[in-house]
């Protein structure tokens, strides 16, 4: 029993699915690139100098001391 067409060339496999299916080759050479690019980027990053920024705040800061109550602007 001879191997899947497949497996016994596989360069000459993807040549022709590039040539005659072109839409679905392509978006599997691009979708296998996400997962190499996630572990790629980050460390590539910042070898290259780029930080994270700092964290966005999620509480508003509580200045210290008693609370001013504003005067003159009464309802009367």
């Amino acid at each position: 029993m001879s191997a899947p067409h497949f497996w016994s060339t596989p360069f000459r496999y993807m040549r022709w699915a590039a040539h005659e299916k072109p839409a679905i080759f392509f978006s599997i050479i691009i979708g296998s690139m996400g997962p190499v690019a996630l572990v790629t980027v980050p460390p590539l990053r910042r070898y290259l100098g780029d930080v994270d920024p700092p964290p966005i705040p999620m509480t508003y800061p509580i200045p210290p001391g008693p609370r001013k109550i504003p005067e003159g602007y009464d309802d009367e």
